[in-house]
């Protein structure tokens, strides 16, 4: 897939790789939604939904509450195991995630996210390693974090029919590079750069963009001009779809949530509350009561102490007990 061939879809047309998904096993009873659902939703400015998910009980809430994608996020090294970036994440515990998170949710649109070091080393390992995504866990595509001195990556990955959702402005893989996490593009010629990477990246042959930390202004241009899906996070209201971090818009603790997000529920005071409930009971013997345990048949408990008893005769009664 060559850049000139997608050189129309920044200005006309629209981006010909689609999406998809083989159903392991019986059929989700929701609609699936593809790579032609998002593009649709651009067409008629509807805003598409977008979390991160990493486990397969989440996945399943996820998709009943109507969400549109989940995002196998790398984020998983900071919220779930406590690292200090995301760095050390690896393809093969995400893509263990990945496969929990479709079989939660087979209908909606799961992208992986492809970790550091995982495409940066080569084109071929980049193809190599995405592969895993699609076919062992069913994603519809792969993120990578990038600018133009990766575009031949995205072509490459695109020839090779892997759809590729291109990850600019703030990236988190490469924060020693950028001094920590900062908001990118806010002077006119870094935000011109910007705008210009996002359309390498379409002509290129990225089936879909992620704006992370882009001033509002630079992400309604940029989602203005490119025809495919533009999904932000921290970058205004005028992109095609926003994506957040579960743990960040639940209350839920860890990682870096950003000043600005919105958070829609209090997990944590939920849970500690719910954890010191629990431990005093425990502490106090009011846990488990009658309810929380399972009784013995009152005759086949006459037999066992009538048996014990009958032991207690042949010896010490404490043998095997």
């Amino acid at each position: 897939m060559t850049a000139a061939r997608h050189a129309s879809v920044w200005a006309v047309g629209s981006c010909q790789t689609c999406g998809g998904f083989v159903s392991y096993g019986s059929m989700p009873a929701k609609t699936k939604i593809t790579l032609s659902t998002l593009q649709a939703r651009k067409r008629e400015r509807r805003k598409i939904s977008m979390i991160t998910c990493y486990d397969y009980s989440t996945a399943r809430l996820m998709e009943e509450a109507g969400i549109d994608s989940l995002l196998v996020g790398d984020t998983y090294a900071e919220v779930c195991l406590g690292h200090e970036t995301t760095l050390p994440m690896t393809l093969e515990h995400l893509i263990t995630i990945a496969e929990a998170v479709r079989r939660g949710a087979p209908s909606v649109f799961l992208v992986g996210d492809m970790p550091y070091l995982s495409y940066q080393i080569c084109a071929e390992e980049a193809i190599r390693n995405a592969g895993q995504f699609m076919a062992r866990a069913g994603c519809d595509c792969v993120k990578v974090e990038v600018d133009r001195r990766l575009a031949k990556t995205v072509e490459a990955m695109a020839t090779a029919t892997i759809p590729v959702m291109a990850h600019l402005g703030l990236k988190p893989q490469s924060i020693q590079t950028v001094g920590g996490y900062k908001i990118q593009g806010k002077s006119a010629p870094d935000a011109l750069r910007l705008i210009e990477d996002a359309k390498m990246m379409v002509e290129s042959g990225a089936i879909a963009l992620l704006l992370e930390a882009v001033p509002a202004e630079v992400a309604a241009i940029i989602t203005e001009r490119a025809l495919v899906p533009v999904i932000g996070i921290v970058a205004g209201p005028d992109v095609d779809g926003q994506v957040v971090v579960f743990h960040d818009m639940v209350g839920y603790g860890g990682g870096h949530p950003p000043r600005s997000v919105k958070r829609y529920a209090d997990l944590y005071g939920t849970l500690v509350g719910a954890f010191k409930a629990y431990a005093h009971e425990v502490a106090s013997g009011a846990f488990p009561a009658a309810e929380n345990s399972f009784a013995m048949d009152q005759t086949e408990l006459s037999k066992l102490r009538r048996g014990l008893s009958g032991g207690d005769h042949a010896g010490d009664g404490r043998a095997g007990v």
